[in-house]
């Protein structure tokens, strides 16, 4: 299976099944002298794991962190950092009689007609489990950036319908509720709301955003190495995410120039913008602003309401998913989206370390 690895100079590749031994990742291109431990990766897995409120699946993973290679004495050695995570609560028999048909909104159509074979338990490769490795990946870039004064955060921005208050936006709060929202009174809602949706054997979606503060500018190539581009690309890697916008987005569309168009001043203190409707780039470039991005994440697909289907004989069928299953999955896909940011921060990064003769100069001229 190729499409595994993402990075030029902070490559990563991520491995195993939902209901395999285990999932991981190998980071490539980690610089030497980094301080890390598993405690740093721990601390990202845990927002991502199963079983933390009544709105995430109760499959209960310890998703404990163990680095195999590429840390000596709690520094990077400059070689591979590999990590495994076990799976220790697989009920596999959970999902034997889905080997025969379709769910709606998962893959197991496509991989069957991709491959000819597909690991029917918990979706394989395209379980939500896959995405460990990419949050473990980033929490080594995040610890990078850190260093740099750069700084991702993720939360949710809304749950279905409900969508939080600009003017009741409260930071610490993110860490406080089962959502992830920096809105108390908009995270009660979305409880609410998605308390519904489970009565009736539904689930529901939502909107993640993301940004970064502490940007340099200059960071991205022109054309086809866009930051924004590999940003979109990244985060609609996410298997659950189906749109992706940075700055003003989709409402770009609705604006006029005069509106949209990010004016540039000097109060004393350098070149800024007076807004950021661009959401942090221009010319596919960072600006210097706080880049602004956003995920559309789909509701869970798998939900016990009945629905109709087709099964692998083409016999038309109606099914109700068995299984523990997230009955909203945008709380566990923010630290997600802030680990694939992070990713594609760090290897632009790098990326624009030849760009220019005085960069190289810094480094190795006499």
């Amino acid at each position: 299976m190729a499409g595994s690895i993402y990075g030029k100079h902070f490559a990563i590749s991520t491995w195993g099944e939902s209901h395999g031994k285990g999932v991981g990742v190998v980071i490539d291109g980690c610089p030497a002298g980094l301080p890390l431990c598993e405690a740093d990766i721990q601390e990202y897995l845990n927002r991502r794991k199963p079983g933390q409120s009544q709105f995430t699946t109760s499959r209960t993973e310890g998703d404990k962190a163990e680095i195999l290679s590429g840390v000596f004495e709690g520094r990077t050695t400059g070689t591979p950092i590999s990590i495994l995570v076990a799976n220790t609560s697989q009920r596999s028999q959970d999902y034997s009689e889905i080997a025969s048909y379709y769910r709606p909104g998962h893959a197991d159509y496509t991989f069957d007609m991709k491959y000819g074979f597909r690991d029917y338990r918990g979706g394989g490769r395209s379980s939500g489990r896959e995405t460990i490795g990419r949050v473990a990946a980033g929490a080594v870039a995040a610890k990078i950036l850190k260093e740099l004064g750069i700084t991702v955060c993720a939360y949710t921005r809304s749950i279905g319908p409900v969508e939080i208050d600009e003017k009741q936006f409260d930071m610490e709060e993110i860490q406080k509720n089962s959502f992830y929202m920096p809105d108390k009174e908009a995270a009660e809602k979305a409880g609410e709301y998605t308390g519904q949706c489970m009565e009736e054997k539904d689930s529901v979606g939502g909107v993640v955003e993301c940004i970064v503060d502490g940007m340099p500018t200059g960071v991205g190539e022109p054309c086809f190495e866009k930051l924004d581009a590999n940003l979109a690309k990244a985060v609609l890697s996410i298997g659950a995410v189906k749109g992706f916008e940075i700055g003003s987005g989709f409402a770009a569309a609705k604006a006029r120039g005069k509106q949209n168009n990010d004016p540039f001043v000097n109060h004393g203190n350098g070149i800024e913008k007076e807004s950021n409707h661009a959401g942090g780039t221009l010319g596919g470039i960072s600006d210097g602003s706080r880049i602004v991005l956003r995920a559309a994440v789909k509701p869970t697909s798998s939900i016990a309401a009945q629905q109709h289907t087709v099964n692998q004989k083409g016999e038309n069928i109606e099914i109700s998913v068995k299984g523990r299953h997230d009955p909203v999955i945008v709380p566990r896909a923010v630290v997600v989206v802030e680990a694939m940011t992070a990713l594609t921060i760090v290897d632009a990064l790098m990326e624009g370390m030849s760009a220019r003769m005085d960069f190289i100069e810094k480094i190795w001229g006499r």
